[in-house]
């Protein structure tokens, strides 16, 4: 008996209990399609979190209050925060000794950390403060602005956030405190619609400012939409809305991106001088640097993808014990029919490699299908993340698929091919 007639047979099998055999395959589809798709959820999430840090500029660091939980860059989307040691490495370390009085960030410390004596590896700094969910109004058209930040316009290269149209603001504006603004794309879209906002003035918690630049769409990421943000000069958002106290973060640029780890230490030198942090004393400022953040976030989003495709794996493993289940009950009602095919002549190979192709097939065919499901799924939104299929997870489903067919199959196909012809012939 060739192949061509072991697969014939396998197939006669199979279509023989229609739906048995869909129920069989359908625990194989679940559990690779689960594989496939939460694997890309898992790659999805690490892409978006990946684009939040790009968004600081790859020659960037954030320094916040130790005490702040907020997010970095002034909205440019979430994250977490690098607790540096005294002597200001890479890493995310803290000292534990005890801590001197907490000092808030200021104008001051910023304007120490943009002097070229105290920090020759720093191109700019940009102190930044942030007034939350303030209502804008036009003309009857009214939003409510995620964020507000108050700042510098070197901010605007140093948190890599372009205009597309317009301009940004300049020294003098900041120097006069004039109430000028660059909203982001969904402010425009829901204040203006098509309209272009340029030179059109707005109120901002009933204080009039007027519009003279539009950031470049950045697109949502996750639950937050990295568009809804107006930027300002800092005295103008200081005198309007959050008054003069202390700073919510300073973006500090370096000049290169070589440069980074010498400006960090050149900053947390810096600040330790101006905070009175000496000895063992705890730092009370974190900063961030992207790019310890991004190997941070690449190793634990790895664990996280190998979690969930762990997880969706048992849904395979429970398939593959519904085909044994199925095929040890296939084989109880054929086993008159083994034993007239062993009577006729039919070697134990022939019998084997039929309940084996069975068994196969089930699994096959419900990881094709599970795939296809997989691939269509990932084109949706799924908890605000944009899935992305991982080519080598299909691969790696599909023949794990294949492999619970003719492992949980070997035991029903070999049960069967020892079938002895008489005894067989017997069974009722």
């Amino acid at each position: 008996m060739n192949a061509a007639e072991v697969l014939r047979f396998a197939l006669r099998g199979l279509t023989a209990n229609k739906v048995r055999s869909a129920l069989t395959m359908l625990g194989i589809l679940i559990g690779v399609a689960a594989v496939i798709l939460l694997v890309a959820v898992g790659q999805g999430a690490s892409r978006s979190i990946q684009d939040n840090i790009q968004r600081l500029g790859a020659n960037s660091l954030t320094i916040t209050p130790s005490t702040s939980g907020g997010g970095f860059g002034g909205g440019g989307g979430g994250g977490g925060f690098v607790r540096i040691a005294q002597g200001g490495g890479r890493g995310d370390q803290q000292n534990s000794g005890p801590r001197t009085q907490a000092k808030d960030l200021t104008v001051d410390d910023a304007r120490a950390l943009a002097d070229p004596a105290n920090a020759p590896s720093v191109k700019s700094v940009s102190p930044v403060v942030t007034a939350q969910n303030q209502a804008a109004t036009y003309e009857g058209a009214s939003h409510s602005i995620a964020q507000l930040v108050g700042t510098y316009p070197s901010y605007f290269e140093a948190s890599n956030k372009p205009v597309v149209s317009g301009t940004y603001f300049y020294n003098d504006d900041v120097l006069s405190a004039r109430k000028v603004v660059v909203i982001g794309h969904t402010v425009a879209q829901d204040l203006f619609g098509t309209a272009s906002p340029l030179g059109k003035q707005i109120n901002v918690a009933g204080v009039p400012f007027t519009v003279v630049g539009v950031l470049k769409e950045a697109g949502s990421s996750g639950f937050q939409d990295a568009d809804d943000v107006a930027i300002a000069p800092l005295p103008a958002v200081q005198q309007s809305l959050t008054g003069f106290g202390p700073l919510g973060q300073i973006l500090v640029e370096a000049k290169t991106a070589d440069a980074v780890d010498a400006a960090q230490a050149e900053a947390t030198q810096v600040l330790n001088q101006r905070h009175g942090i000496t000895g063992t004393a705890s730092a009370d400022y974190r900063i961030l640097n992207p790019a310890t953040l991004q190997e941070t976030v690449s190793a634990a989003t790895g664990t996280f993808t190998v979690l969930l495709a762990a997880v969706a794996a048992i849904s395979l493993l429970v398939g593959g014990i519904g085909i044994t289940n199925i095929m040890l009950v296939t084989v109880t009602e054929r086993t008159r029919e083994i034993g007239i095919r062993k009577a006729i002549g039919a070697p134990r190979g022939a019998i084997l490699g039929q309940f084996l192709a069975e068994a196969t097939m089930l699994s096959l065919v419900g990881g094709l299908a599970g795939t296809l499901i997989a691939v269509v799924g990932a084109q949706f939104t799924i908890a605000g993340i944009e899935p992305v299929i991982v080519p080598m997870s299909i691969v790696l489903a599909l023949g794990v698929s294949v492999a619970i067919g003719l492992f949980f199959g070997s035991y029903p196909a070999n049960r069967a091919a020892k079938l002895r012809p008489i005894e067989a012939l017997r069974f009722e």
